[in-house]
């Protein structure tokens, strides 16, 4: 049977305050729920981007306490940070994943900024590290962009391939957008080398999610990063609601859930 990564991304950036026992609550509830992964970003206790470690430490403190999801910490997100301090979260051994933005995009007003001697620097600070490398690609030339990057950086193998859309300024969540994607990552990499994943930015229905399962997704993300929406005009107050609702889509589809140490021996970690 086919097992789907399915990650949680809990802190929605509007936040204007960071609570890590209560990030670390429903991180846990959505790991009972079936998330094997997840996805941070390091921010101090206003839910501002930081390269200042603590407050993250503390957070991933209280959610070692109760499970062993696999823990990965953004590298990204729009902010004034160096590439130096974005890459902060590629050192400790408390971290297992770092996600890795390959080019520069628009999303909405702002513009986020990745140029490709950063992003050859936060590669080199993800591999050498021995962290797991969670791709985002926002549009279609980042992925023949991930291809000279593993030419030159020999990334490991299965490549772990976020395909994001949504955003304003970007891919629109439609199908014809995913399948011009999908087929994008394939004409640079062989198959067998990528498990790809659907990430949908406001996304207000389960629709382009059950369609990316329909067309091969191997991981998906859900959580208040990206939307709070279970339903059309109906928010949760808690990620483990979409989790829990998440995990019912994908085993009505006839698959199974990746347990953190199934991501774990997919893509060669040790376990922290």
């Amino acid at each position: 049977m086919k097992k789907i990564l399915l990650a949680v991304a809990p802190v929605d950036p509007a936040d204007s305050l960071n609570n890590p026992k209560a990030i670390a609550r429903d991180v846990y509830d959505c790991y009972r729920n079936g998330a094997s992964l997840v996805h941070l970003h390091c921010r101090d206790l206003n839910n501002n981007l930081t390269p200042d470690l603590d407050i993250l430490k503390e957070t991933v403190d209280y959610i070692r306490s109760m499970c062993d999801i696999v823990v990965e910490i953004s590298t990204g997100g729009v902010s004034n940070l160096t590439i130096e301090e974005r890459c902060t979260p590629c050192y400790p051994d408390w971290v297992e994943a770092n996600s890795l933005n390959v080019g520069s995009v628009n999303l909405g007003d702002a513009v986020y900024q990745n140029p490709i001697k950063d992003v050859r620097y936060c590669v080199d600070k993800i591999v050498s590290n021995h962290k797991l490398p969670e791709t985002e690609l926002f549009e279609l030339g980042m992925a023949n962009t991930l291809r000279e990057l593993d030419e030159m950086f020999h990334i490991p193998k299965p490549l772990l391939i976020a395909l994001v859309f949504g955003h304003p300024g970007e891919m629109p969540a439609t199908v014809p957008a995913l399948k011009h994607m999908i087929q994008g990552v394939y004409d640079n990499f062989a198959r067998e080398d990528v498990i790809w994943g659907y990430t949908e930015a406001h996304r207000t229905d389960w629709t382009m999610v059950a369609n990316a399962l329909d067309l091969g997704a191997g991981a998906m993300r859900i959580g208040f990063e990206d939307s709070h929406y279970i339903a059309p005009g109906v928010e949760v107050k808690t990620n483990a609601e979409l989790i829990a609702k998440a995990a019912d889509l994908v085993k009505s589809k006839g698959f199974g859930l990746m347990t953190p140490d199934d991501v774990r021996q997919t893509f060669g970690l040790k376990r922290r």
